[in-house]
């Protein structure tokens, strides 16, 4: 098996055709076929359905694939991290993160990295922290900051590095919630959600609270990216249960905090204080099996830097904790 088969094998897989994969990789329709028929000799299987010209993968292609891209990717990263080491070029970063991260301090993290290693390229994906966990267990992220705890058993090393309260966002002047210092689970009840789409840890995590409070949510809108909710929160087609740090800069919108309990304890209501919040924790993620290459230590370095200092000076977003030991 060699990794030109594999590398044909995958783009004839995404495109489903073979004469558009041979364009795309610049080889000769022919040459590429008669390396796929090789492959599918070596493993004792055809990998493809040609049946009317309609190209689809049969279900050893299907077992093939993902293992495939995860190869090819992990090539990549070595060679890489080779020309790193050898000075031929600074390297990459293919950093994953979730969206309230990607529309708060994130920027802040990046411009640091950017100045300190203006040679290393740096990619980013935002999404849903399970669609994160799957990309990067699949070897197309290097890291990803991801909530905790995981889902499954995905072979990944965490690093706890952050802790966020989660609000009940909604319009600023509009009636969405009653105006309270904060608000209960059950506040939520009957009243019209935004719910994001599927792969969102948000979504499972304020479903999850609202049948533990033992009723179903009620969605006016779902399927949304988080640019997407908020937008809806400030039309006033519901409300939504976001991470604090996405209301900076939205005035259009308010944000409650959202409580387990509505007082922790007598003395603590009598006190006026909240009972506990509901939070989640944030973790920098990476593959067990592969070791980060320089440039992705250096990023890793770069952020748990700057959520030592912003903590210490104060400037973290409203409702961002770091667990950064001030000693990393």
């Amino acid at each position: 098996m060699q990794l030109q088969q594999l590398a044909y094998f995958v783009a004839v897989a995404e495109v489903r055709h073979f004469t558009q994969a041979a364009e795309l990789l610049h080889v000769a329709q022919p040459s590429l076929s008669k390396q796929i028929r090789a492959l599918e000799t070596e493993l004792g299987a055809s990998l493809f359905s040609r049946a009317r010209g309609n190209i689809t993968l049969t279900p050893a292609g299907e077992a093939l694939l993902p293992l495939a891209k995860r190869i090819l990717a992990d090539v990549d990263t070595a060679r890489l991290e080779v020309q790193e080491l050898a000075g031929l070029r600074r390297g990459r970063v293919r950093l994953g993160a979730t969206p309230s991260l990607c529309a708060g301090l994130l920027g802040d993290v990046l411009r640091r990295f950017h100045d300190t290693y203006p040679g290393v390229q740096l990619l980013v994906e935002e999404g849903g922290s399970r669609d994160l966990v799957r990309e990067l267990t699949r070897g197309s992220l290097d890291l990803a900051l991801v909530i905790l705890p995981l889902h499954g058993d995905a072979p990944l090393d965490t690093t706890p590095i952050l802790r966020e309260h989660l609000v009940v966002a909604s319009p600023a002047g509009g009636s969405g919630v009653p105006r309270r210092p904060n608000l209960r689970i059950e506040d939520l009840r009957n009243r019209p959600l935004v719910m994001f789409r599927s792969g969102y840890d948000l979504r499972e995590a304020t479903i999850g609270a609202c049948r533990a409070a033992g009723f179903e949510p009620r969605f006016a809108v779902e399927g949304g990216e988080m640019d997407a909710v908020l937008r809806f929160v400030e039309a006033g087609l519901g409300i939504a249960v976001v991470p604090s740090m996405v209301l900076a800069g939205r005035p259009g919108l308010r944000g409650t905090p959202l409580v387990l309990t509505e007082h922790s304890d007598e003395a603590a209501a009598r006190r006026g204080q909240p009972g506990p919040g509901l939070l989640r924790t944030i973790a920098l993620a990476h593959r067990k099996d592969v070791d980060l290459t320089h440039a992705a230590r250096a990023f890793q370095a770069t952020l748990e830097t700057f959520l030592i200092e912003a903590a210490l000076a104060g400037s973290l977003p409203a409702g961002v904790e770091s667990l950064v030991p001030t000693s990393a």
